[in-house]
């Protein structure tokens, strides 16, 4: 039933592979919304990284739509490789090493693990691929690296970005409950977390062809991602105390 179901949806294009064009939207706005913040915090560097990180994240799910409404072919293939397995969650992890670590680390961190996504995006784009197994309105990400090592190339980038974004959202999160009480920003990080993950799990997904639980990972990870932004950005409220009369 499974692989019935999967045969029909490289040719015949559900509901639920539209949805990236919805996640391509709300990133779109999203980044707009951080370059805003960025410029009024004089460009920090955690800001300008996260709007670059969430830029490949649309630019990813564009790529999707594209494949769902125009048909798959090696360059959109290659494209969405890229955006997703090598650029997916790596700027967000490094804009949020600059968040947690001194200016210093955070320059020598990026500065070596950027040689070796910029070293995978080239092989990405040089590699030779089986075109002949392309889907025809998916994203096709399992059996088409000639070079069969290539994907290896990927946990390793996905990792740095987990460790920082995710880990660095739970450990904000933490630090608010206990030391620096603050219930908004806890649940604005542990939201983060939840959102930064789910497009992680979604990935791995497709390896067993189930390239739908990405979309559904990239939506709802984006608005969980965006509404615990939301929270922690917030101002809180300053309670008026109340004038008495006489």
């Amino acid at each position: 039933m499974i692989n019935a179901l999967l045969a029909a949806a490289t040719t015949d294009p559900a509901a639920v592979h539209y949805l990236p064009i919805a996640t391509t939207v709300l990133s779109a706005s999203f980044v707009m919304a951080l370059l805003v913040r960025a410029r009024k915090r004089a460009w920090a560097p955690h800001l300008m990284w996260w709007a670059i990180g969430i830029f490949f994240y649309g630019f990813g799910t564009a790529i999707e739509s594209t494949i769902t409404l125009g048909g798959n072919s090696e360059l959109t293939n290659r494209l969405w490789y890229w955006a997703g397995a090598i650029l997916g969650g790596y700027p967000l992890g490094v804009g949020s090493c600059y968040l947690l670590c001194s200016r210093k680390w955070a320059n020598r961190l990026t500065a070596v693990s950027l040689v070796f996504v910029i070293v995978a995006s080239v092989l990405v784009f040089i590699g030779p691929m089986h075109v002949d197994q392309l889907e025809a309105h998916r994203p096709t990400g399992r059996g088409i690296w000639v070079w069969k090592w290539l994907p290896w190339l990927t946990p390793f980038i996905n990792l740095y970005a987990v460790f920082f974004l995710v880990g660095g959202a739970m450990w904000s999160s933490y630090r608010f409950l206990t030391s620096d009480w603050n219930l908004g920003k806890a649940i604005g990080t542990t939201l983060i977390a939840v959102g930064g993950i789910l497009p992680a799990i979604g990935g791995s997904m497709t390896k067993a062809g189930m390239v739908e639980a990405l979309y559904v990972g990239e939506f709802v990870g984006l608005v969980l991602i965006i509404t615990g932004y939301v929270a922690c950005v917030a101002k809180p409220r300053v309670a008026v105390e109340p004038q008495v009369s006489g």
